[in-house]
């Protein structure tokens, strides 16, 4: 059965919106990762509770997030978290509101909106997952398999049990 050109289209446009968003998280949290103890001092200076445990647990779930969405392993997940390190991130770093009017201001609000765009996409990959183009696929298939050796889904050559009719 052939799949419907739609479904093609939605599955592509799933692998790109997650390599777009891997491009995003993927080099931020390397570069956090990387240089660990000046992000633990920048997370301390905005008055974050425990930075030596919050600041290396951000960096791991974007880099590691943003690794899943980019392979396609466990894209719920991924979203998931990023989704919750987003809005946390955006709340800590673009409070635009305590700002003045003005170029900062402004700044800080299109960083802020930017981010809320950025969860809209979070809540479309764990809603929908990341498609027909992921490694996760590879794994999956072997779990539908029957021990007989043919998929869940595959109805090919199946007879239902005949029931007895009964005279009336």
């Amino acid at each position: 059965m052939e799949r419907p050109a739609t479904a093609a289209a939605n599955d592509l446009a799933l692998l790109v919106g997650r390599v777009a968003i891997a491009a995003l998280f993927l080099p931020s949290g390397f570069s956090k990762l990387t240089h660990l103890q000046a992000f633990v001092y920048n997370v301390d200076g905005r008055g974050v509770p425990l930075p030596e445990v919050l600041a290396p647990l951000g960096a791991m779930v974007e880099f590691l997030g943003g690794l899943a969405l980019l392979l396609g392993v466990q894209v719920r997940v991924g979203s998931v978290l990023l989704l919750v390190f987003t809005v946390l991130a955006t709340l800590i770093a673009h409070r635009f509101w305590e700002y003045a009017p003005g170029a900062a201001r402004q700044m800080q609000q299109s960083s802020f909106f930017k981010n809320v765009a950025i969860v809209g996409g979070f809540v479309f990959l764990a809603a929908h997952g990341g498609g027909r183009y992921c490694l996760e696929r590879l794994w999956r298939r072997d779990r539908r398999m029957r021990p007989a050796g043919r998929r869940a889904d595959d109805r090919a050559g199946f007879q239902p049990a005949r029931q007895p009719q009964t005279p009336t």
